[in-house]
């Protein structure tokens, strides 16, 4: 089974499938992280040194242990150029 077969499968439960959405704004924020510094082929170390955010919280940030900060969110995009950009809707 792949992982999209798994996923699909397991998204007719309820109970994961609420998770799910419920984590997603924290895995879109996670992947463009990780996409950002492998897009410029930094380790993490490397933008660690660039950014003074230590390569643990880097790391703990891309494996989800940790939640960002707005202010270390913009920190870490302005190494990149870009900016953080929040919003809400229903």
């Amino acid at each position: 089974m792949t992982l999209k077969e798994y996923k699909e499968k397991r998204m007719k439960d309820a109970d994961f499938s609420d998770a799910y959405v419920e984590l997603l704004p924290e895995l879109n924020v996670i992947r463009a992280m990780l996409d950002a510094r492998v897009s410029q082929n930094l380790t993490q170390k490397e933008l660690s040194e660039r950014t003074g955010i230590a390569q643990t919280e880097i790391s703990k940030l891309e494996n989800g242990t940790r939640n960002p900060s707005i202010k270390l969110l913009q920190k870490a995009c302005r190494r990149y150029g870009y900016g953080v950009k929040c919003f809400f809707y229903s």
